[in-house]
């Protein structure tokens, strides 16, 4: 029988499990993989949040249950400047919507899981927008649930939005929280690079797929697909829109998977304050307010330049 290396085990994923439940706990723990993971069981709040703050810089992923409590926990979170991965465990029934980013390819139109229990709460995500929520009738595989929270917590952009629907994070620890957030990210990206024995894996890209070996028409397409995504983060960058980091993460992915560089990003930009500039021309009023989306271009940029620096294997 192969037994696990020392390497290995010191790379299983230390997963914090609260649910405030004990029937749901139990209905979960026959399904955790234990070669994989080491499981710590919180009973309270208490104990909960002792255990975040003394192993945060340790701990790799969360499993919490969405509750009319869960709110107030993330919003205590992010005043300890703590973001995690974190799997969600849900007991009304999950939506699932269709992803349909790409209509070049079935593949790539996929259900997505959207939780009709964040309704309650009032919230388009409880705790940051890289969670993934499942129900106790998909516990079977919460294992690779976990996998899929770590590989979008790794996606998270480090300017991304906290929830404002409670009361407001100071900015020294909306800063905090961001600092921490590319720690863990990089942390995380080590570790699980050491786990599976190759580099790079969550930055894989097919060089097939680089914007400068489409066709022309499929590099119209191309274009025109980001042009709209930056459309949208544009016209819902000052306002209160919760899905706005998700916005501008979903034009990063797209832009960099396409091996798209950052001067096409601005000449993007510029083609749509051209095209607002002359719609106010038209209505007779002044393209001065144009000059506050420079700050959505810079935002924009940033996640793009961030995603290519972790993208760029270390040296030893």
């Amino acid at each position: 029988m192969n037994h696990p290396s020392p390497n290995l085990q010191r790379s299983k994923l230390s997963i914090g499990i609260f649910l405030e439940s004990e029937p749901l706990t139990q209905a979960l723990l026959p399904w955790l993989d234990r070669d994989r993971h080491l499981i710590t069981l919180l009973q309270s709040s208490d104990e909960f949040f002792t255990f975040v703050e003394q192993e945060k810089h340790s701990l790799d992923c969360l499993v919490l249950r969405s509750s009319p409590t869960l709110p107030q926990l993330a919003h205590q979170l992010h005043g300890q400047a703590t973001l995690l991965p974190a799997v969600v465990v849900s007991e009304e029934p999950l939506a699932t919507v269709e992803n349909s980013q790409s209509s070049t390819s079935p593949a790539a139109i996929e259900p997505t899981r959207v939780s009709k229990a964040v309704d309650y709460l009032g919230l388009a995500f409880a705790y940051h927008t890289a969670e993934v929520w499942i129900t106790p009738n998909q516990f079977e595989a919460v294992n690779d649930d976990i996998e899929r929270a770590i590989d979008q917590f790794l996606h998270l952009s480090p300017t991304c939005r906290l929830s404002n629907t409670l009361s407001t994070v100071d900015l020294a620890t909306d800063l905090s929280a961001q600092n921490f957030l590319m720690l863990q990210q990089r942390r995380l990206s080590e570790k699980l690079k050491e786990r599976l024995g190759y580099l790079g894996v969550y930055y894989k890209r097919n060089p097939r797929n680089f914007f400068r070996y489409l066709s022309a028409t499929q590099q119209q397409e191309a274009l025109a697909q980001l042009r709209s995504e930056y459309r949208e983060i544009v016209l819902h960058y000052f306002g209160e829109d919760d899905t706005l980091n998700q916005r501008i993460d979903e034009f990063v992915n797209s832009a960099f998977f396409a091996d798209v560089a950052t001067s096409q990003v601005v000449e993007i930009h510029m083609d749509l304050m051209d095209e607002f500039a002359k719609q106010l021309k038209l209505e007779g009023r002044s393209d001065d307010i144009l000059l506050d989306y420079r700050l959505t271009l810079i935002d924009t940029i940033a996640h793009l330049c961030e995603m290519y620096r972790r993208s760029v294997p270390r040296e030893a």
